[in-house]
């Protein structure tokens, strides 16, 4: 049976500050313990407390579910990547999840700026546990522009504006670092680069900003 203290904790885990104070996330479902691999810390299963829908947060929930450390990424390990994605207040977990495993697929880091919280339930179960082995880390907008010149990559800017080229002009040899904003929002960093469109039908206002992560990498992915 859990203990009160790992109720309590586990509780907490629900919340940011929660998860910064103690490091750690909540897992859910067999599937994603299973990709947690090594960050699981503790295991626990609905026969072993009495309030197991109150901790867990889906609503039609399996009957496991696990306490994870929460990976620590650096800039450097991000750096290692050929390609690194700035997420510029992508809010959406379902779509932060989803290019976390594209990520995964494609060999690709990721830098996360006002975007939706990479250790929440939400994110970790739609990346199906990609967020503990895809290098990311999360930069306050006050630091990203000096971030990105450190950095010293060839800067492209997914939006679709007057002048912007066709993602086959991106130079596959390079390493790069790739800028994507919201849908609503648009990207808001102030960098200097290449503006990348995909073409489609005009009747279309926009792609999905996870759709056009997938479109783009594969396009980078297979040259």
């Amino acid at each position: 049976m859990l203990s009160k203290a790992q109720e309590k904790k586990i509780t907490a885990l629900r919340t940011k500050k929660g998860r910064e104070k103690h490091k750690c996330c909540l897992v859910e479902g067999q599937k994603v313990i299973s990709e947690a691999g090594d960050f699981v810390e503790l295991i626990f299963k609905r026969t072993e407390t009495e309030i197991f829908d109150d901790l867990v947060t889906t609503e039609t929930p399996q009957d496991i579910a696990a306490i994870a450390k929460i990976p620590e990424w650096t800039l450097e390990d991000v750096k290692k990547e050929k390609t690194i994605l700035v997420l510029d207040g992508v809010q959406d977990p379902g779509n932060v999840g989803t290019i976390l495993r594209l990520c995964l697929g494609f060999d690709a880091g990721l830098i996360f700026v006002e975007s939706a919280d990479p250790t929440s339930s939400k994110v970790i179960r739609s990346s199906a546990g990609a967020m503990f082995k895809v290098a990311w880390i999360q930069t306050p907008r006050s630091e990203i522009e000096n971030q990105i010149a450190e950095l010293g990559r060839n800067v492209y800017l997914l939006e679709k504006r007057d002048g912007s080229k066709d993602i086959s002009s991106v130079e596959t040899s390079d390493k790069k670092l790739m800028i994507i904003g919201s849908e609503g929002s648009g990207i808001k960093i102030l960098a200097k680069g290449a503006s990348i469109a995909i073409e489609h039908n005009p009747q279309l206002e926009s792609l999905n900003v996870a759709s056009a992560v997938a479109i783009l990498l594969y396009s980078l992915h297979k040259k």
